[in-house]
């Protein structure tokens, strides 16, 4: 059985934007599913939609008017609020066979609220605490090739490490993803530049613009992985297996 909702790295390139919300899922229908806010505990309302057999799993197999530790890809809207689209849930004790009720598989060591999210550095601020990350999409089965999206977030990344891919740790506060800990990877090598030597200023229009709270949020979650990691998916997992 799968020991957690986020499958590990295994590039070290790897684009992702994935993590867990505990809460309790409120659709605006009740008819229709696919489409709500997931209520947390602390009263945040976080405006959510239903990816995948993720739907099929709620209707025959969860009580939604109980909490539940949701696995969410996150985008930005354009207020700066939060918008999860839903694609697992993280609960063995009720979904697997295999565990007792009240098993302490349900707990991840990261703790509730933790996501990942591995892209490029795109524009930084530290004095005001305003990070952008632009997050590539892997292909479709047909071919096309989906545009990437940009992630605002909270932190502090020194300008040096702009224009670089860095893997982030952050935690959900209210609307906001707060950054606990990064690593960066490496340069990313930038059109018509060599070396993976981009702008480093930080301070360019549209730059500016996505750290006021105006980055595009598109697509699903890139990964080299994410099809195959899918297909493998099963009930005893608790997990529709996000891609990551």
């Amino acid at each position: 059985m799968r020991e957690h909702p986020i499958a590990p790295v295994t590039e070290p390139t790897q684009y992702r934007a994935i993590g867990v919300v505990r809460g309790v899922y409120v659709p605006t229908d009740a008819e229709q599913l696919t489409r709500g806010i997931i209520r947390t505990a602390e009263g945040a309302e976080l405006e959510a939609v239903v990816l995948g057999r993720l739907l099929t799993l709620m209707r025959r197999h969860l009580n939604l008017e109980e909490p539940h530790l949701w696995v969410v890809y996150p985008r930005s809207r354009e207020d700066g609020d939060l918008h999860l689209q839903m694609v697992g849930v993280w609960e063995p004790s009720t979904l697997a066979p295999d565990q007792e009720a009240g098993s302490s598989t349900d707990a991840l060591p990261e703790g509730d609220d933790y996501f990942s999210v591995r892209g490029e550095l795109i524009y930084t601020r530290p004095e005001t605490g305003d990070l952008v990350v632009k997050v590539r999409v892997m292909p479709r089965p047909d071919g096309s090739r989906p545009v990437p999206f940009k992630l605002q977030l909270k932190g502090e990344v020194p300008l040096e490490h702009l224009r670089h891919f860095v893997a982030l740790n952050l935690r959900r506060t209210d609307q906001f993803l707060q950054l606990e800990s990064f690593e960066v990877i490496g340069p990313v090598a930038q059109r018509g530049t060599r070396g993976g030597k981009g702008r480093r200023d930080g301070g360019s229009a549209k730059g500016g613009k996505a750290a006021k709270g105006r980055p595009a949020g598109a697509a699903q979650t890139a990964s080299a992985q994410a099809g195959a990691a899918q297909k493998s998916g099963h009930l005893g997992s608790a997990v529709s297996r996000p891609a990551t």
